[in-house]
């Protein structure tokens, strides 16, 4: 007589075996046809889990459904590659890491939309499925609204759209492909969120290399796997922290805890022998801010209210009393192809005032050079003794100077706006997310995912 449980064994071994040769043979023939995922498509291993809603990932290994898996690959060798590929992608675009304080549904939506649309880009025989009208449409509207189709700039767009509960399911029954359970790791499991970051970032930035060094052999549909990746490899920045590069070092008057004024110790030891005198010192060396330019670009490319925000961000940054010496020189120019206003900030109170009043004036083309210009101009007529810096905020569609100017400069751009346009080599480039120029919030930590 067989034993039950052995022959329950039995079973359970003659499907992992057979659901790992269907996993090994789909990522063979992805690495056939798409050779720079090599290191991407082979860093995931293969675990049967019963409790997998069919397949899914924790960026580490791909758990599968033994039953489900099978069935999918008798409906198509396809639909099992466009699968693998599609959890790769999450991985590569870090979905499982930067949900932040988002909802959790509908970033699960915005995340599966995002790995779709750039599968469905890739015209190769091995994942080509006839697209449905419904996914079509979905792609144009949300095309209409993002220059990349990212799970953050769709995740915004999804929200904007004021979904129904009918749309939400509609679009989770179209793009919903895997099992998201896996993407929050236990806390006392060795497979950190730390370790899986580091693992993927290394990933990311060799395919990168890889696809870049490829050139004009790349085909046309693999633009936008590519422009995703850019996205994700783009260094993410503190925007306060960031700030702290156009700071000077200065003293000023105040009392340093930290310090004692030498000349008052061996007096205290002359006058009463044993006795030292510590006396604090009255002033101390800081780092702040005191001269700086904030351009803005005000042509019709770039959204009135997100000026309005990060004007806000800026200034809600800067009048914290640690940034911003007594006395300060900060200049808001607002520019799109001339320049239409500079105000002159001398203190946080004019800062302010210039605040309560703002107003956008432009709306023309889109021409840096004039900004420049203008500041040189300044220069030149020592309405600065020493500037530090120039921030431009744009979405980067315009024309640049050509020579280096004497002081540094930073174009900032905000992320569901951006190409990857290439600034001068003389330039610092930044790229925030529409969350990081939120009314900012004194002793709250401003950077990616926060």
């Amino acid at each position: 007589m067989i034993d039950p449980t052995r022959h329950r064994q039995l079973q359970e071994l003659d499907v992992v075996g057979l659901c790992t040769r269907i996993l090994q043979n789909s990522r063979n023939e992805l690495y056939l046809n798409m050779r720079y995922l090599d290191l991407s498509l082979s860093s995931l291993g293969f675990e049967m889990d019963p409790a997998c809603r069919g397949l899914g990932t924790d960026g580490f290994v791909i758990y599968y459904h033994g039953e489900y898996l099978c069935d999918l690959y008798r409906r198509g060798r396809v639909l099992v590659n466009r699968a693998y590929l599609h959890m790769v992608l999450h991985c590569l675009f870090c979905h499982m890491d930067t949900m932040g304080s988002r909802e959790t549904r509908m970033w699960n939506l915005a995340c599966d939309i995002a790995a779709e649309s750039v599968t469905d880009g890739l015209y190769l025989k091995c994942v080509h499925i006839q697209m449905p009208p419904f996914r079509m449409d979905w792609y144009g509207r949300l095309r209409q609204r993002l220059q990349v189709l990212n799970a953050e700039g769709v995740y915004k767009a999804l929200e904007e759209m004021k979904l129904t509960e009918r749309q939400i399911e509609r679009l989770e029954a179209e793009f919903l492909v895997d099992d998201h359970q896996y993407w929050q790791l236990p806390p006392d499991s060795p497979k950190t969120s730390v370790v899986r970051q580091n693992q993927w970032s290394n990933n990311r930035e060799k395919l990168q290399t890889e696809m870049e060094t490829m050139g004009n052999q790349q085909d046309e549909d693999t633009k936008s796997l590519l422009e995703q990746v850019q996205v994700e490899n783009r260094e993410r920045y503190d925007y306060s922290r960031f700030l702290q590069k156009f700071a000077v070092l200065k003293e000023e008057m105040q009392v340093d805890p930290d310090s004692f004024d030498y000349a008052f110790y061996p007096y205290g030891l002359s006058l009463y022998g044993n006795m030292p005198l510590v006396e604090p010192l009255e002033y101390k060396e800081v780092r702040r801010i005191k001269e700086f330019v904030i351009a803005i670009d005000t042509s019709g490319s770039v959204s009135g209210d997100l000026v309005q925000r990060f004007v806000t961000k800026t200034y809600n940054i800067l009048r914290q009393q640690e940034n911003f010496f007594t006395k300060i020189n900060l200049h808001i120019i607002q520019c799109d192809d001339r320049v239409r206003e500079d105000v002159a900030i001398t203190s946080a109170e004019t800062l302010k005032s210039y605040m309560e009043r703002l107003t956008i004036n432009g709306c023309g083309g889109t021409d840096f050079r004039p900004a420049f210009q203008y500041v040189d101009e300044l220069v030149g007529k020592q309405r600065f003794s020493r500037l530090k810096g120039l921030l431009y905020f744009t979405d980067g569609r315009g024309i640049y100077p050509v020579k280096r100017p004497v002081y540094d400069t930073a174009f900032v751009f905000m992320e569901q706006d951006f190409l990857d346009v290439d600034v001068p080599p003389w330039a610092m480039k930044v790229v925030l997310e529409e969350e990081q120029i939120m009314e900012y919030r004194p002793g709250k930590r401003n950077g990616h995912g926060q």
